[in-house]
């Protein structure tokens, strides 16, 4: 069985948990149940998720600088503060317009 990081409450910045790295995606689960996941994610500018599904809806809140994303062929440029939903089972991808970070929350039930 996987060692689980115990979860601790304390205040903390959610860009300072993650760096960008060159040329990359980077990830960081915070939290994985079998209700869902939230993850933590630095797209260096450029760098993409090509189209996919995925079983579940998610929300994807932009934590720094601006992300194109794809869902059903519907376009959205977002920037930091904002957000959207990816309803269950809908083509979506992901392109860096500049270095961002996002927070993904994904729901399982």
């Amino acid at each position: 069985m996987k060692n689980k990081p115990k979860l601790e409450a304390k205040a903390t910045q959610l860009t300072d948990l993650i760096d960008y790295q060159e040329g990359s995606v980077v990830s960081r689960t915070l939290i994985e149940k079998d209700a869902g996941t939230v993850t933590l994610f630095a797209f260096d500018e450029g760098q993409r998720l090509s189209e996919h599904t995925a079983p579940y809806d998610a929300m994807v809140q932009v934590l720094e600088g601006e992300v194109n994303v794809r869902i059903s062929g519907k376009p959205f440029l977002l920037r930091a503060g904002e957000m959207t939903i990816m309803p269950a089972n809908q083509p979506h991808a992901l392109y860096a317009v500049t270095r961002f970070k996002m927070l993904l929350t994904m729901i399982r039930a």
